[in-house]
């Protein structure tokens, strides 16, 4: 009988201790997940009403564009449809240039030639286009759009799992934005492009935190105050 009890004692404090380490293991598992999603909830609380759509978008001098691909050496179409929405901002005359900003790291890959012959085939002016070919992260092509090119306020043209990234990082490189969501289809490559935006927006928020120099600075460009310049004179 006491040999009984002491084997059930036995069980129960078994139990117990698997019981305390599911727990723990619980606890461990979503604390986890509340700190893996505290960037993204802070990237749409951070970005208010300050995304919406060309026709809610207010007047900026500038659109910023950031780059999405190439198949073939063309824009791919989330890259088409960012440039798209950046043509429907042009021709509302919202903005007056658009800052294309993409990777041109190697010879075999230009990113941002594509991105400025694709707008001008669709009818802006060649001097209104100005492209940034080292804007290999967001982070990168926000803070050189403002200390590179002097973009103070800009539209920015991404899409829409992407866009409060943007925002948040441009704010942070001293750029007062406005986003462009531009809508896709709820496929894969959507899906794929939302996932990514997890560790994106940890990556992100050191961004803010940090505010490290982009992988290439260089000397001030005068493209896009060319740019503006022109639509200036062109309005007299």
């Amino acid at each position: 009988m006491i040999d009984l009890t002491v084997r059930r004692a036995r069980r129960l404090g078994v139990r117990l201790r698997q019981r305390r380490t599911q727990r723990r293991l619980f606890q461990l598992v979503t604390a986890g997940c509340a700190l893996a999603l505290a960037p993204s909830a802070w990237l749409w609380i951070a970005a208010g009403d300050r995304v919406g759509t060309v026709a809610s978008a207010p007047s900026a001098p500038v659109a910023v564009v950031f780059g999405a691909g190439l198949f073939d050496g063309k824009p791919s179409p989330y890259l088409a449809h960012r440039l798209d929405a950046a043509v429907d901002l042009y021709r509302a005359q919202k903005v007056q240039a658009i800052l294309v900003t993409g990777d041109n790291g190697r010879d075999s890959y230009d990113e941002t030639d594509a991105m400025r012959d694709y707008l001008i085939e669709h009818g802006v002016p060649r001097i209104r286009v100005v492209g940034d070919y080292a804007g290999f992260d967001t982070w990168d092509s926000c803070t050189r759009a403002h200390r590179i090119f002097g973009v103070d306020r800009a539209v920015l043209v991404s899409q829409d799992f992407h866009v409060r990234r943007a925002l948040a990082l441009c704010e942070a490189a001293g750029i007062d934005s406005y986003a462009v969501g531009v809508p896709e289809w709820r496929d894969a490559t959507w899906l794929y492009g939302g996932v990514r935006e997890i560790p994106g927006a940890g990556k992100a928020a050191l961004n803010v935190l940090m505010r490290p120099d982009p992988l290439f600075l260089g000397p001030k460009e005068e493209g896009i105050p060319r740019a503006l310049a022109d639509a200036a004179a062109a309005r007299l």
